[in-house]
């Protein structure tokens, strides 16, 4: 069937205006249950009559007024006034509720798959969070194991001069070279600047840099783990530039301790 010039035939005019017999007015509206573009056609078509009847003077009531301003638009085919068919208006209601319900399946599918999406989505970042509350635990316990291990070496770092609300203490795993550094009591590094730790011996004053803690700001427990190969008889923690320096700014040593060998 060639739907196009099936439109372009003038039937479908017709059949809105209630022109056809009951027969034909019967086949054009099967023939809209099965092709979408004659159902869109005859909704468009009924819309257009609704406005131009719309735009008639309010008095214009009886159908020769309606017929003249029609007649007037020579794009308008001219229809003969006839009894109206109960069947061509079944036939707009009908269309009209085919497309609404079209619609409505449509909006409903896109907002199920929608959901759908958004709780995948929620299961995948609990699923994250709670492997990351695993992986945390874990490095937790592995953490406390670590500094309550038997020869551990605890130096507290006191606050100096101007910081001495700051604080922070090591402890020194000499079996494996480690330093387990909690930093708590130290603030966010400001922006451009760094934490430097120092190992020192004390005679002559002989600083060596274990590095700097680049992502102090973002770690959560402020413990962290630093490799110590040199003889130390003191840790200081400064704050210097992004990057590091050769030798410690004294005039921002933050913490400071010296460790006690003692037994």
């Amino acid at each position: 069937m060639d739907i196009k010039a099936y439109i372009e035939s003038g039937i479908l005019e017709l059949y809105v205006a209630g022109q056809l017999s009951e027969q034909e007015n019967q086949e054009v509206y099967e023939l809209t249950q099965k092709h979408p573009e004659i159902l869109q056609e005859v909704i468009a078509i009924e819309t257009a009559l609704t406005q131009l009847s719309a735009s008639a003077s309010p008095h214009a009531t009886d159908f020769n007024t309606i017929k003249n301003k029609i007649s007037s638009n020579p794009d308008v085919i001219e229809l003969k006034p006839k009894t109206t068919h109960w069947v061509a208006y079944t036939g707009w209601a009908a269309s009209v509720l085919l497309a609404l319900g079209l619609l409505w399946t449509l909006n409903t599918k896109n907002t199920l798959e929608e959901d759908i999406q958004t709780v995948t989505l929620e299961k995948q970042v609990l699923e994250t969070q709670i492997e990351d509350a695993r992986n945390n635990l874990a490095n937790t316990k592995d953490l406390l194991n670590a500094i309550r291990a038997k020869g551990i070496l605890a130096v507290p770092l006191d606050g100096q001069g101007n910081f001495d609300a700051s604080y922070a203490k090591v402890y020194w795993n000499k079996g494996n070279n480690t330093i387990y550094l909690d930093a708590q009591g130290l603030p966010d590094a400001p922006k451009g600047k760094v934490w430097q730790v120092w190992s020192l011996t004390l005679n002559p004053l002989t600083p060596t840099s274990l590095g700097t803690i680049d992502n102090f700001n973002t770690d959560d427990n402020k413990i962290f783990a630093i490799v110590n190969e040199n003889e130390s008889q003191a840790f200081g923690i400064t704050l210097e530039p992004e990057g590091g320096s050769k030798t410690p700014t004294m005039e921002q040593l933050y913490t400071l301790g010296v460790v006690n060998t003692a037994p």
